[in-house]
């Protein structure tokens, strides 16, 4: 899911080498008329559906860039997000197409395009918030029980807010974390704002609290996710970002985001580097 963030990456301060020749995958792709996306069955993110068919933010918004850039068919290749990027510098698939935030850590491993889209948090709650929990402090504070996904960025969140992290209920996603809250096996739910309000809608005894920025080191941080490439390939992550900016520009990628709960708030200009630390 795009809310996994540090949790699962291999920890390392350097961000991963740049091939000096830029990678030739791009023109390896055109030819073969195919990109490989790895996706991580999440929804909204990427998922295939009912009816058997790729779509999600990521899939969809690749459709369109690798199109323009000359390659007319996505191919998808499930795995579990903690497999993300270990197959993607094995060459099980061409990029990662997951709606992946990007983090240090993840820098130290692959290269990303800039963001398409940016994130805050929010929590599933029974109806009425009765402990009243809107945050990370409140959680620690009110002595909640705490549950987020595996390897989610909000468990960092909240081990930073003072949480033990040996008493945090893991599960598989958001679905399994709504379940939690209802059948009362934990009182809070964390994830992104756009999967807890999307998960909710159906829910006669959950709801999501409103949106709010986490803390890293005490100051606020905003998530971004993005598409993810070996470091050998730069030329391909190029060429995907000069695509990436005409769409921000013209207002497409909103278009092609919104049918997934994406709202304008979600827009965004961070850059890679800005979240790469550098």
């Amino acid at each position: 899911m795009a809310a996994l963030g540090a949790a699962g990456a291999v920890g390392c301060s350097r961000v991963a080498t740049a091939s000096s020749d830029g990678g030739d995958l791009l023109e390896r792709l055109r030819a073969a008329g195919v990109v490989r996306l790895g996706i991580a069955g999440e929804i909204p993110f990427g998922y295939i559906d009912r009816d058997g068919r790729l779509t999600g933010e990521a899939p969809e918004l690749g459709r369109v860039i690798f199109k323009r850039l000359g390659v007319d068919r996505v191919q998808p290749v499930p795995t579990e997000f903690g497999s993300l990027v270990p197959g993607l510098n094995s060459q099980q698939f061409d990029v990662v197409a997951a709606g992946m935030y990007v983090n240090p850590d993840r820098c130290a491993q692959v290269i990303f395009a800039d963001p398409d889209y940016q994130m805050l948090d929010a929590f599933i709650v029974r109806k009425g918030n009765p402990m009243g929990l809107r945050d990370y402090r409140d959680v620690v504070a009110k002595k909640a029980r705490f549950a987020t996904g595996t390897g989610y960025a909000e468990i960092q969140y909240a081990v930073e807010a003072g949480y033990p992290e040996k008493d945090i209920l893991i599960v598989p996603d958001q679905v399994a974390g709504l379940n939690a809250v209802e059948a009362g096996r934990a009182d809070v739910f964390a994830g992104t704002a756009l999967t807890a309000r999307e998960v909710v809608k159906k829910s006669a005894k959950a709801e999501a609290t409103k949106p709010f920025t986490p803390l890293v080191d005490g100051r606020p941080h905003v998530d971004g996710g993005a598409f993810a490439f070996r470091p050998t390939e730069t030329r391909l992550r190029d060429a995907f970002n000069t695509e990436l900016h005409k769409l921000k520009k013209s207002g497409e990628l909103f278009r092609i985001l919104r049918p997934f709960g994406f709202t304008e708030a979600e827009m965004t200009d961070l850059t890679a580097k800005e979240l790469c630390g550098g």
